[in-house]
């Protein structure tokens, strides 16, 4: 379930690795697509950066972005309103 279709838009299920040297999509980690992120996850800096990041690939604005599930977590579920499946696929799956 890494892309999950929904009214208006799509869910992300995402495995989140912060601390990383860059921000970048690295593939798959089990069913979710795993996100490595420059930001450290300190005082909710890593879910803000998550948020920019997912929206900039996304091509929506930072307030069509939401998170869903999975704030304290590395493993979250992030809402994108205004982008369909299929583009998710390609932007964040490539293909």
């Amino acid at each position: 379930m890494s892309i999950r279709a929904v009214p208006g838009g799509v869910q992300l299920a995402l495995h989140v690795q912060p601390g990383a040297r860059t921000t970048a999509v690295a593939g798959r980690h089990g069913d979710a697509i795993k996100v490595r992120l420059a930001a450290p996850p300190v005082d909710g800096r890593a879910n803000e950066a998550l948020l920019l990041f997912v929206a900039e690939v996304s091509g929506v604005p930072v307030r069509a972005v939401t998170m869903v599930r999975g704030a304290s977590s590395r493993a979250k579920v992030i809402e994108v309103q205004g982008l369909t499946a299929a583009r998710a696929a390609t932007l964040f799956l490539g293909g």
